[in-house]
């Protein structure tokens, strides 16, 4: 009977140890699973943090060429003109005629002063940090009113809605969706009219842009320029939808809509 007592307090023993090496195996077994997964899953946060800050600075360095190529043009087209006006007045001055003389000198000291507000309004525009240090819509307003000033299109630009000042990242990458959209626009549309609007609801904010240009049939790819696609992906990394509308000579429009807060 002792014999039989002890040879079982041997096999609890045994079933005993047993059983916990298969629950430490287990238990081990779990950690090393959510270890593995807790990994995957900062470095998935990782990734999309690199991402997004990857994107955030193509977009100021876009935002920079934009605007270097607009202070080009301006420059050119509109600086380069009134100053050879004002040399081309002044060169063909006639001292002998003084009625004459007064006015080309007056209406020579007048383009200067506007050149001198152009070049004023061109140094305020000269970096991305500054044109958005006054918020969203105070950007999209510099940009139309840059546009506007070559007379290609009629623009309008609207807001609707109680104003939430998003933070300066956001609206960085907000403000490039746009520029983009305005750039395809303007290259591929053949448009005469484009309007903007931001709308604010109490959960997000909505931006359309449409054009009555030429459009095109979006099922085909081909016409998924890298323009769309990276409006798309920024879209994307603000956690927003983008949709897009276009028929063939019946234009385009496109939605995008960006909550205030990430889940």
């Amino acid at each position: 009977m002792p014999s039989t007592t002890t040879q079982g307090i041997i096999i609890f023993i045994i079933g005993s140890v047993l059983l916990i090496l298969v629950m430490t195996v287990f238990v081990s077994l779990i950690i090393y699973k959510y270890q593995q997964r807790q990994n995957r899953y900062y470095q998935t946060i990782e990734n999309l943090r690199i991402k997004y800050q990857n994107s955030l600075l193509q977009s100021q360095v876009e935002i920079q060429e934009q605007t270097f190529q607009n202070i080009s043009r301006e420059i050119h087209d509109n600086i380069g003109q009134k100053l050879t006006l004002v040399k081309l007045m002044l060169n063909t001055l006639n001292l002998a005629a003084k009625n004459k003389t007064e006015a080309d000198v007056s209406d020579s000291v007048n383009i200067l002063s506007e050149v001198i507000t152009d070049l004023s309004n061109i140094s305020r525009s000269m970096s991305s940090t500054i044109i958005l240090s006054n918020g969203l819509i105070k950007a999209l307003e510099m940009e139309v009113m840059q546009l506007q000033k070559l007379k290609l299109h009629e623009i309008l630009f609207s807001v609707s809605g109680d104003t939430i000042f998003l933070d300066s990242d956001k609206e960085l990458i907000i403000f490039r969706i746009t520029q983009e959209a305005m750039n395809n626009i303007l290259k591929h549309a053949k448009a005469t009219i484009i309007t903007i609007h931001l709308h604010y609801t109490a959960a997000s904010l909505i931006l359309e842009i449409s054009d009555n240009g030429i459009g095109f049939n979006k099922n085909e790819k081909e016409n998924f320029g890298a323009g769309l696609y990276n409006m798309e992906h920024r879209t994307e990394l603000l956690n927003g939808t983008f949709s897009i509308n276009s028929h063939k000579r019946k234009g385009t429009y496109i939605q995008i809509e960006i909550p205030y807060n990430k889940k």
